[in-house]
């Protein structure tokens, strides 16, 4: 039975956006250990794909000492399993993990890029960046950007070499779960729930926007936009996330309005998100840089209408009035217009997220993205997919 040992930085990256492909793994045959820093979504990770865990203190931040440490016990955690693929996702877990399997000696060593912070980042920050992309792609045997911007780009600014880069299917890494995102398979208490948290007016127009409430993400943008539209009082802005002050701070007075102002409603993170996908009217999605963002495909999936900034990953799902509209990244007066024909133009729109629900469906079923990976995993071992694993 092939090791197979799956890595982020934070258990709720394994949680979140590695949901079901743990355990599809193991239910095809793997033997499958995931690793990350401890957190309280550990035990939802063990419980629900059924694999084994190991806790390395990982960091989001830069932490010479601490990641010298974690390199170290990632070796001889790898020395001692003796893995025939090590799977890494996230930046620190990709430079410490794909760093560590190399000295290892692990025979395939994968990472997946979802996204690039050097993106950006400030010309301070941007060096470090770009040396750490270089040594996670430098040690690693494949590289799998999740969409084919993000390849391309890869390519155009010679991090990686082009022999080692991949795109699974139409990209994403982990795809999108139907029976889950689909309005006939809603939870009347979750409903219920997060319609008591939104408290919307009988004719409220919802603006939702899903993931952490951090620069990058383009929540200053979004707030802006709603706060000087013509519709800002006959609709309401929900921000689903959680506030990273401490990473990537948003400015105090956008701070300020998102706790004070009575249209705009900030809720933590929730295992329940489809619920608000469901309540809403438009999801809208201003981020700075993405690989290939998830947001997008579950909106998709729940025949939400989709607004975006014009960034990779994001324009690889969605095409301007075809099946979303795409406004110019940072730009918070196009961002403002947007918000206004999606509030008038409330049929075409969802004609848009037809067409987005038919894509999504056709190219990004999870279980296809699951299948394709595994394939994968087994033509890197030389084994036949006719074998059973």
């Amino acid at each position: 039975m092939p090791k197979l040992i799956r890595i982020t930085t934070v258990p709720i990256s394994l949680k979140l956006l590695l949901a079901g492909q743990l355990k599809y793994m193991k239910e095809n045959g793997w033997d499958v250990l995931a690793i990350s820093a401890d957190g309280k979504e550990v035990r939802d990770v063990v419980k629900r794909e059924g694999v084994e865990h190991r806790v390395v203190p990982l960091t989001r931040q830069i932490t010479p000492w601490q990641d010298m440490i974690c390199l170290w016990k990632l070796y001889n955690l790898f020395k001692e399993e003796k893995p025939d693929i090590v799977h890494t996702h996230t930046p620190k877990a990709g430079l410490l993990g794909m760093w560590a399997a190399k000295l290892a000696g692990v025979p395939v060593r994968i990472h997946t890029v979802a996204g690039l912070p050097l993106m950006a980042a400030g010309k301070n920050k941007k060096g470090l960046l770009v040396w750490a992309e270089k040594k996670t792609y430098a040690n690693a045997t494949q590289v799998w950007p999740n969409s084919p911007a993000l390849k391309d780009f890869i390519v155009k600014e010679a991090l990686c070499a082009e022999d080692k880069l991949s795109v699974i299917g139409e990209g994403s890494s982990n795809g999108v779960d139907f029976s889950r995102f689909n309005r006939d398979n809603l939870k009347e208490n979750h409903l219920v729930a997060a319609t008591m948290r939104i408290m919307p007016g009988e004719n409220d127009f919802i603006i939702l926007a899903v993931g952490r409430l951090v620069k990058d993400k383009g929540i200053e943008e979004l707030v802006t936009a709603f706060l000087n539209s013509k519709i800002s009082d006959r609709a309401k802005l929900v921000l689903l996330g959680s506030f990273e002050q401490e990473l990537n701070p948003i400015s105090e007075e956008i701070y300020k309005k998102i706790v004070d102002h009575p249209r705009i409603v900030q809720i933590e993170w929730t295992d329940h998100v489809e619920h608000y996908y469901a309540l809403a009217d438009v999801l809208v999605h201003a981020s700075h840089r993405e690989g290939f963002p998830n947001v997008l495909l579950e909106a998709g999936a729940m025949q939400l209408p989709v607004i975006c900034s014009d960034i990779m990953g994001n324009t690889d799902i969605i095409t301007n009035r075809k099946t979303g509209l795409v406004f110019p990244v940072k730009n918070s007066d196009f961002l403002k217009e947007a918000l206004e024909f999606a509030f008038v133009k409330r049929d075409y729109m969802q004609t848009l997220a037809g067409n987005l629900y038919a894509e999504v469906f056709e190219k990004y079923q999870r279980p296809y993205v699951h299948q394709l990976i595994e394939e994968n995993y087994r033509k890197l071992l030389g084994i036949e997919k006719t074998q059973k694993v």
